[in-house]
């Protein structure tokens, strides 16, 4: 019999909503999808290469673990598998499928064969399937066969290059591939809701650039450092490219609510209306098309229905909020799962909150609010103090 670790192993990606594209859509998709991993993999030096059988991808190295590791933080990918490759002959899958199963189960559990083929004449799947389990069963003493809750599965795809025979499918995240739906520019702060948001358009194969507004004295000391923080969890979920975060000062916001005694219960929509406009004008220089914020309808007061329209108002480019209808344990949870989540992060706290924070504010009221301050000198102050902080594959490499 050949041993497992004498046969060639190698990954075996599946990527899922691709399929709905059209021939041409699919085949751009894909070719951009094979960069991104291409680019993943050279970024933590794993030696490959790749073949592209109809609707799987195939990537050999000398370090299939690893390799899978990378690929499954990729987006347009759907899960993951380490195969054992065989010849096409019956014999041969056979002789693996029962190596790969001796590794995993023993007497007493009960197993199931899943084959899929891409040969339509012959033996169907279900005889294969047949075939190669009661090879299984004969081998291994004391199994029981289970075809709707197993202990164990052991899939099989025969191709006409050869038998794919694996018994795991590590999941990865979906979507469409990173660079696939152009750059948009998302508003990141330290907490929970905008990392999350952040990554959900990242899945959708937008590319990223962040916009962190620092509210300075008014801000707890670690706000900036968490959103840094934030920034580089990120970019670990798109390695190869790297990710940018531009950090503009806003102390200056605040001290003018101040000096004009602007009603402290409007400030929360000023300020939600002061970082679109400032993501207004940085939209143009990143080449975004538009802002993603971490907004959640209802979840604190300047999210209420009635103050997102209001917030709304200020710009005229597309606003995308992701979150919209979350409930903040799947937000938690997300969070959790791509890492962005901390249990104890420092002071987060903002000093301009109000007591009483206005929840369905009046646009003119707000409007004469923000002439009485001259909101666009205070803008143009706070483009003037900007820093770009670069990260790449997790870690931050650069600040300018």
């Amino acid at each position: 019999m050949k041993r497992l670790n004498d046969a060639e192993k190698l990954v075996m990606v599946r990527y899922g909503e691709l399929f709905l594209k059209s021939d041409s859509v699919k085949h751009y998709f894909i070719g951009i999808l094979l960069r991104n991993i291409g680019k993943a993999l050279s970024a933590s030096s794993l030696s490959h290469r790749y073949e592209t059988p109809r609707g799987r991808i195939l990537i050999y190295g000398d370090e299939p673990e690893k390799i899978a590791d990378v690929v499954s933080r990729i987006f347009g990918i759907i899960d993951v598998s380490i195969c054992v490759q065989t010849s096409t002959r019956l014999e041969d899958i056979c002789s693996s499928a029962i190596s790969l199963a001796l590794t995993n189960l023993r007497g007493g559990m009960s197993f199931a064969i899943r084959v899929k083929r891409q040969q339509k004449t012959g033996l169907n799947s279900q005889e294969l399937g047949k075939l190669i389990g009661s090879a299984v069963y004969d081998y291994i003493p004391g199994l029981r066969v289970d075809l709707d809750n197993p202990d164990y599965e052991l899939f099989i795809e025969i191709r006409d290059f050869g038998g794919l025979v694996y018994d795991s499918r590590k999941a990865a995240p979906g979507g469409l591939p990173w660079g696939t739906q152009g750059k948009v520019l998302a508003l990141l702060s330290s907490g929970i809701d905008s990392p999350v948001a952040s990554w959900l358009m990242m899945k959708r194969g937008c590319e990223i650039t962040h916009l962190h507004v620092d509210a300075g004295n008014w801000g707890g000391k670690d706000v900036t450092y968490a959103a840094i923080e934030n920034h580089r969890r990120l970019s670990g979920w798109c390695a190869g490219n790297l990710l940018s975060l531009t950090i503009i000062r806003s102390e200056n916001l605040f001290d003018t609510m101040e000096l004009y005694r602007i009603p402290p219960r409007y400030r929360c929509v000023i300020c939600k209306r002061f970082m679109l406009k400032l993501a207004a004008h940085m939209m143009q220089k990143e080449g975004a098309l538009a802002v993603v914020t971490g907004e959640n309808l209802g979840q604190v007061a300047s999210q209420t229905l009635a103050n997102l329209s209001v917030i709304s108002e200020t710009t005229g480019v597309p606003v995308l909020r992701p979150l919209i209808t979350f409930d903040k344990e799947e937000t938690v949870n997300l969070a959790r799962i791509i890492g962005t989540f901390v249990s104890h992060p420092g002071d987060l706290s903002c000093r301009a909150v109000p007591k009483m924070p206005a929840t369905a504010a009046v646009l003119e009221t707000v409007k004469q609010c923000e002439q009485k301050m001259e909101i666009d000198k205070v803008i143009a102050d706070s483009l003037s103090h900007v820093r770009i902080i670069k990260a790449l594959n997790g870690e931050i490499i650069k600040e300018i």
